[in-house]
């Protein structure tokens, strides 16, 4: 019998690596969506009082250094591409499971505050239909959409996401033809939204980074793809460094106009709808009602893709024990998806349109987000400082993207902050009673061959 290693051809068929640098970017952008910061205009603006282009700069800075720390750990992992793995397999298993939890967290909110935001956009075009109707009728299609197995192709991805670029370049036009037709503006208008002395207080301008940073969750997507692409030793750090800046840049454009379209001071008839409203002030009804279906239409996919992403995850964890195998790791033999995930997930959906608000439930969502992110930082620094190379490009960028992920997660409001920690305990005392007391294996990592 031989000893030899099976060859390529044996081994059976593998992923071709045909993604380009210029691919990577273009997926990432288009998971992140153009238009990622103007559901969360109101409520950010809200928080900050109206300094929101600061918070997305100081949001970016952030996810730069923690992009790094991903595209590092996608280079040890091209097979994995997971902060579950990461801190898992770098640090501690039960430190991956912590993480895993919070992530389970994020990911079951996602569709969620879609859910909220997508009924609220679909009252300002139907407003004769309650909430109520409109909340159950996005969280089942959100469930059917992924029983069925559907999923939007790249190209379709491609031409959304060029779609929405074009609404973005008309409010742009809009915007820049109404503050043209405002005569001439007080001293400091341009700079106001970066700094207003009236009302700039840090510690508000910190709150409303902590909400800011949903506009660049996604990016770490790119690492999935990891078997797929050219050079990926490269390629996959720094296409996630590049769509974070590109992001961070197109964000700050939208939000930064915003502001000076909105009058300061000017309460809005939505919050959550708040750039909806806005798009109006800018060009009338018609831009308002483009906007708002441009958004509802991307916010359906953002949900959809969410909820499969949430019901992946839990297939994820309960294949590695780290949830109940017979529910969560079980697969459907005709459809080949996670059906209980998925109609979880959904009901999950259903359940927090009526019991969060859209505020709420991007903070927690961002809770959990923050543990993966300091867990990846973490993860980064452990493998390529303390146990590799002692070096300051290996030291400085996970220290420093850990320190200040905890520094904006610290700065949630207290709501998010006990209703998180209260999942976390949770967690805790679910990994408690599988392990006996933590006398057992806490979790079992099965990684897909590289």
């Amino acid at each position: 019998m031989s000893s030899q290693p099976p060859t390529a051809a044996e081994a059976g068929p593998r992923l071709r690596r045909t993604l380009s640098l210029r691919d990577l970017v273009l997926y990432g952008i288009i998971v992140i969506q153009p238009t990622a910061p103007m559901p969360l205009f109101g409520i950010v603006h809200q928080e900050a009082r109206g300094h929101v282009v600061t918070t997305v700069l100081i949001a970016m800075v952030a996810m730069l250094f923690t992009a790094i720390s991903y595209g590092r750990m996608a280079r040890a992992y091209p097979a994995a591409g997971s902060a579950f793995t990461y801190v898992g397999r770098e640090i501690h298993p039960a430190l991956g499971y912590v993480t895993g939890w919070s992530m389970a967290m994020d990911y079951m909110l996602n569709p969620v505050i879609c859910t909220i935001w997508c009924s609220k956009a679909a009252g300002n075009i139907v407003p004769e239909i309650p909430y109520a109707l409109w909340a159950v009728f996005f969280a089942v299609l959100f469930t059917g959409l992924n029983l069925r197995g559907i999923r939007a192709s790249a190209r379709t991805n491609a031409v959304l996401a060029a779609g929405m670029g074009v609404v973005i370049v008309i409010f742009f036009a809009a915007a820049i033809r109404y503050l043209l037709g405002l005569g001439q503006p007080g001293a400091g208008f341009f700079t106001r939204p970066f700094y207003d002395s009236a009302t700039f207080a840090w510690p508000l301008v910190s709150t409303g980074t902590s909400i800011a940073v949903l506009t660049y969750i996604g990016f770490d997507g790119i690492s999935t793809l990891s078997e797929e692409v050219e050079n990926p030793r490269r390629n996959i750090l720094l296409a996630t460094v590049l769509t974070c800046l590109i992001t961070g840049v197109l964000a700050s454009l939208e939000v930064y106009v915003a502001q000076l379209v909105w009058p300061a001071g000017k309460a809005f008839p939505d919050v959550d709808t708040a750039y909806v409203h806005v798009a109006g002030q800018a060009g009338g009804i018609i831009l308002f009602q483009l906007v708002n279906a441009t958004l509802l239409v991307a916010t359906v996919g953002s949900g959809s893709g969410a909820q499969l992403g949430a019901a992946r995850l839990l297939y994820g964890m309960g294949r590695d024990n780290a949830l109940p195998k017979r529910f969560f790791g079980a697969i459907d033999p005709h459809s080949r998806i996670p059906r209980n995930n998925v109609l979880f997930t959904g009901a999950l959906a259903l359940i927090g349109a009526f019991t969060l608000t859209y505020q709420l439930g991007a903070e927690l969502l961002n809770f959990g987000a923050f543990i993966a992110f300091m867990g990846v930082n973490l993860a980064a620094f452990t493998r390529y400082f303390l146990r590799g190379e002692k070096k300051l490009s290996n030291f400085f960028p996970p220290l420093l993207g850990f320190l200040i992920c905890f520094y904006i997660w610290l700065n949630l409001r207290w709501p998010a902050r006990i209703a998180g920690s209260a999942w976390l305990a949770a967690g805790v005392l679910y990994g408690a009673w599988k392990t006996r007391g933590f006398r057992g294996d806490l979790v079992r990592f099965e990684l897909p061959p590289e």
